[in-house]
């Protein structure tokens, strides 16, 4: 299993693997379905984020990016989705490990995540890989502006494994 930058040639693959409108909202937040692999190839333009791969062979098994907030900082774990034929064989604990593990070495010991309060797979995924939840008033303010009222975590790891 490798763990890579993301490319704009892993996109068509990543935007196919929501299997319904209400995966797209849990993975990404959006209320379009399918995503185009345009929207997912734009998404790591910004200098914020740097977006990774999880691949077995030579496929794609896994998707995620790290949001670095250098004002605040801390840096945040996003848009986390394993391919439909690879779920549920621990893949998606890899693949937060790799991310966390990139922030971790890009100097950030604060890392967090938000993940929609629907999406049980994920959350148990999440603390699997060492996350927890952060101060119930902390999420309260952090949810304010959101469309939902996500569950955040934090990382309890300063050096995870990859």
């Amino acid at each position: 299993m490798d763990f890579l930058s993301f490319s704009d040639a892993h996109a068509r693959a990543v935007a196919g693997w929501p299997t319904s409108p209400d995966e797209v909202v849990m993975w990404c937040g959006r209320n379009e379905y399918p995503i185009d692999a345009q929207t997912v190839a734009e998404w790591q333009k910004r200098e914020d984020v740097q977006a990774y791969v999880l691949v077995e062979g030579k496929k794609v098994v896994g998707y995620g990016e790290v949001w670095f907030d250098a004002e605040e900082d801390e840096a945040e774990l996003a848009r986390i989705i394993v391919a439909p034929g690879y779920r549920g064989q621990g893949l998606g604990r890899v693949l937060v490990r790799g991310l966390l593990a990139q922030a971790v070495r890009a100097g950030f010991r604060d890392v967090f995540m938000r993940v929609h309060p629907d999406n049980e797979k994920a959350l148990n995924c999440y603390r699997g890989a060492g996350f927890a939840p952060v101060d119930a008033v902390l999420a309260e303010n952090w949810n304010a502006a959101q469309p939902v009222d996500y569950i955040w975590l934090q990382s309890n790891a300063e050096a995870p494994d990859s």
